[in-house]
């Protein structure tokens, strides 16, 4: 039912779970899985310490710090679909827009799911769902499921 099945991480508890089942999933259907990661500066700021007080303007990370902060991310991913039974096929780290970079890879890869959280590490601008999840069931050409 699922060859391809695309999951967006970013790090956060509903990302894992989203990543745990599709590992499930894939391990049903024998699917493969690509993961995607898009680093977002303000989210590696808030990892590396940056809280409310500070100026984020200050503590921006620099391009090597979010390089950094991505491939650890993607490498929890790669390490967390191995204690499910699973090897990613293909792992994204590309910067630019989350719901555009997992459209973007689900249309290349021939996806026929795209995973992501109801809600990760984004703005608190949607409260119900995620802004990325948001567009990416509005504009994916695939089925799509967002885990709480």
């Amino acid at each position: 039912m699922f060859k391809n099945i695309v999951v967006g991480i970013d790090g956060s508890e509903n990302a894992k779970h989203a990543l745990t089942l599709a590992c499930d999933l894939a391990n049903k259907y024998e699917s493969e899985i690509h993961l995607v990661h898009t680093p977002q500066p303000h989210t590696v700021a808030f990892a590396l310490g940056a809280v409310a007080s500070y100026h984020v303007v200050t503590t921006m990370p620099s391009a090597g710090e979010v390089a950094d902060a991505s491939e650890k991310i993607l490498s929890a991913g790669r390490k967390l679909a191995a204690e499910h039974g699973q090897t990613i096929t293909h792992s994204y780290g590309n910067q630019g827009d989350p719901a555009d970079e997992l459209i973007a890879c689900a249309d290349n890869c021939g996806a026929d799911l795209i995973v992501t959280g109801r809600r990760g590490l984004g703005s608190v601008g949607a409260l119900v769902q995620g802004s990325t999840s948001q567009k990416v069931n509005h504009l994916a050409k695939c089925a799509c499921l967002s885990v709480a």
